[in-house]
């Protein structure tokens, strides 16, 4: 049976835990914890989260694979995206590979910014 990419977001969401922006930004205080942005690089220059790194949804699972240094499975993982569906499929990828605190900001950065919440952006180069 075909199910659409909507479908396994909201299936996905029935087994991860999403926190609203206010709890997102508690959780970022939390010494070790590790901020991924899997948007699109091009996506994460235009704004994202401070602290956050950029590990596009299509590469999350080789990046953690071969990156002994986030391999910690304890370690507080915060997963977002643009308004949520690809962090969904992502945190359910994470905790599938064994990771036990891992959790999705409800709405993504969408819902950051419509909180009032800064973003980093990095600064552009002029060339004169």
């Amino acid at each position: 049976m075909f199910k659409t990419a909507h479908e396994l977001v909201q299936e996905a969401k029935k087994s991860i835990k999403e926190c609203l922006p206010a709890e997102i930004h508690d959780k970022m205080t939390i010494p070790n914890t590790l901020l991924v942005d899997v948007r699109e690089p091009e996506e994460y220059l235009q704004g994202h989260l401070y602290g956050a790194v950029n590990i596009p949804r299509g590469m999350l699972e080789f990046k953690i694979s071969n990156e002994p240094t986030l391999q910690d499975l304890t370690r507080p993982i915060i997963v977002y995206c643009k308004n949520s569906g690809r962090a969904a499929l992502s945190v359910v990828a994470i905790q599938a590979m064994g990771f036990k605190n891992v959790v999705s900001l409800a709405g993504g950065i969408e819902a950051w910014v419509a909180d009032n919440r800064a973003v980093d952006k990095p600064r552009e180069i002029v060339f004169r």
